[in-house]
């Protein structure tokens, strides 16, 4: 198995286009595909019409927060395997707690350092190839 980053397309759910310029701009330098959705409602729209191998989700959104999003997307089981780590500036314990609970892989606040994220993104990544290689 020798994927290369280009083989790995990334959801990024963010209701602030600034993040959404942000993330992009960094997932894009290393070569990612990436789709986006402003909001939980259109995160589910986008996943319906093309499966990604990773969703960086914002928990404090309009219409439908992250956590909403992220409990429906492991309750279908077209989309249930998909990893989901929370970029968010929801920085409580408790809330930390509930976004690994409800099935999320990681969590990483805002404001985020590049590099730690890319090597959180790459880990997730590489765990879900391997997994789906088993």
């Amino acid at each position: 198995m020798n994927l290369n980053n280009e083989d790995f397309r990334i959801l990024v759910v963010d209701d602030t286009l600034k993040n959404i310029q942000v993330l992009g701009t960094i997932l894009k330098q290393e070569q990612y595909q990436i789709n986006v959705a402003q909001n939980g409602l259109q995160a589910l729209e986008v996943v319906s019409n093309v499966t990604p191998d990773l969703i960086l989700l914002d928990v404090m959104m309009p219409e439908l927060d992250g956590f909403e999003t992220c409990k429906a997307l492991k309750k279908d089981p077209a989309t249930a395997d998909i990893p989901v780590i929370f970029l968010t500036a929801k920085v409580e314990t408790e809330d930390i707690v509930h976004g690994f609970e409800i099935g999320a892989v990681d969590y990483v606040t805002k404001p985020f350092n590049p590099a730690e994220l890319l090597s959180r993104v790459s880990t997730h990544l590489q765990l879900k190839a391997t997994r789906e290689q088993l």
